[in-house]
């Protein structure tokens, strides 16, 4: 092979590499985003039973109504 052969396919598996190694790190990146979403949904899902909760013992509360004075 002559040297332009040779330089090419350097630069080739440079750029492999290099894009492999981007591609490993989105992967991570990825991973942990997923676990935040993962939190949060679990965060959302608690916040709306408790918001659905205290809805409910509202309903049942007695009507405000004005004292006798008035």
């Amino acid at each position: 092979m002559d040297d332009a052969c040779e330089d090419r396919i350097l630069r080739l598996e440079e750029t492999v590499a290099h894009q492999a190694r981007v591609i490993e790190e989105l992967s991570d990146q990825l991973a942990e985003q997923w676990k935040v979403v993962e939190q949060a949904r679990t965060k959302l899902d608690r916040l709306t039973e408790r918001f659905l909760t205290l809805e409910e013992q509202s309903v049942d509360a007695p009507a405000i109504t004005r004292p006798p004075h008035y």
